[in-house]
């Protein structure tokens, strides 16, 4: 199976691209740089994982992915009202629900 077939990076692609889409305002040049890199780096860690086709090397790429929607999550910035609240919650939302989605296969992935 190849990393583009799977929803998983599908979403976190569409997020990141998103991510650079709706900050490309901020002034704040340090967080929206961190914040679309931590954006970035989720589907870009899935691809690396499933290009290097052992079972192990993807559940340590989907494990690093993971750990950056977490990081995403933190810098997303509501409370320093970077980001509309409405706006940010629905990308911790969607952030929520692809880490659920990436805990399922780093247990299928898992030897």
């Amino acid at each position: 199976m190849s990393f583009e077939d799977l929803d998983v990076w599908k979403r976190s692609a569409r997020l990141s691209a998103t991510l650079y889409q709706q900050t490309k305002q901020l002034k704040d040049f340090g967080f929206r740089d961190q914040l679309t890199r931590s954006g970035l780096s989720i589907p870009s860690n899935i691809a690396e994982g499933f290009e290097r086709e052992s079972k192990a090397e993807i559940a340590r790429f989907l494990t690093i992915a993971k750990g950056s929607a977490g990081e995403l999550i933190t810098q997303i910035g509501i409370e320093a009202e970077f980001i509309e609240r409405e706006l940010g919650m629905s990308w911790v939302a969607e952030l929520k629900q692809l880490s659920a989605m990436m805990a399922s296969l780093i247990r299928k992935h898992r030897v």
